[in-house]
């Protein structure tokens, strides 16, 4: 297997695992506590993780035309599950379309922007954004049991 292939089935794994720890919160009111000393809530987490797939393999390599407001994927409260849902199953679309279109050479060149402040390998990039996207699952899940918990 290619490790575009390998990052194919990551991606779409712990995207369908999103989908499914979104759908396990108990209701939307829990989805969107501030329980504790946890700084973000799982749908601002949700909505980060789409936001940031959909600009960086989308826009970016895959010329989507997304234009991403980091800041409001933290600041917006409240948005009905549905929709994070629907964001959800569109960035797992998108991942879908762009990954399997690159090749061994865009892999192996540069990312076409310089988001560490230096260059960095396409292949590095998109490892790196899958471990990040499995590292804030993994809140998600610590979220959704903690305030589960304290209800």
């Amino acid at each position: 297997m290619s490790l575009n292939e390998t990052l194919i089935k990551l991606y779409d794994r712990d995207l369908a695992k999103l989908r499914e720890e979104i759908e396990a919160y108990k209701d939307e009111a829990s989805l969107w506590s501030r329980y504790g000393e946890l700084p973000n809530s799982g749908g601002n987490l949700a909505l980060h993780l789409c936001g940031n797939l959909r600009h960086f393999l989308g826009a970016v390599l895959g010329n989507s035309g997304y234009v991403r407001d980091r800041d409001a994927e933290f600041a917006m409260r409240d948005v009905p599950r549905d929709e994070i849902l629907t964001a959800i199953d569109e960035t797992r679309q998108i991942v879908a379309a762009t990954l399997p279109r690159l090749t061994a050479n865009d892999l192996e060149g540069n990312y076409p922007i310089e988001v560490f402040g230096h260059p960095m390998t396409t292949e590095y990039f998109l490892i790196h954004l899958a471990g990040h996207l499995s590292y804030h699952l993994g809140q998600i899940n610590y979220h959704r049991r903690t305030v589960s918990l304290a209800a």
